[in-house]
């Protein structure tokens, strides 16, 4: 109780300063006329302009040929195969590791739960062979 007291009272002596004043310059704000496209200035204002709305001529689109170069060697398929089943298997061993690891966690967790509740015949035990 002292505490808010105490804050009650150093907030109430703290000296408070003054806000600036909020200069309105020209220069600071200024507000931009938009203009949409396809139009055109009238004297009533902005109106569409049917000229700006014709499509020009149609063109055929950019080739990507110019972007080819020659190969120095042909490619090897052979390569190309290996690679991408290495890539797979790698792919596969993840998410075997991925889908084991989600399993083992969550047997863990059920195996603590089990132990938190106080509970004794929590782990699982399989009888081997008998002799």
């Amino acid at each position: 109780m002292a505490v808010l007291i105490k804050f009650a009272q150093s907030r109430e002596s703290a000296p408070v300063k003054p806000q600036r004043p909020i200069v309105a310059d020209a220069e600071e704000h200024r507000v931009l006329q938009f203009r949409p496209r396809n139009v055109a200035r009238t004297t009533q204002g902005w109106q569409h302009d049917p000229n700006l709305s014709k499509k020009p001529e149609a063109r055929e689109p950019n080739d990507l040929s110019r972007y080819e170069r020659p190969r120095e060697k042909p490619d090897d398929f052979r390569q190309r195969i290996l690679a991408n089943i290495a890539g797979f298997a790698f792919v596969v061993a993840l998410t075997a590791i991925g889908i084991w690891l989600v399993v083992s966690i969550a047997d863990l967790r059920q195996t603590q739960d089990c132990v938190l509740l106080g509970r004794r015949d929590c782990i699982h035990l399989t009888a081997g062979p008998s002799i």
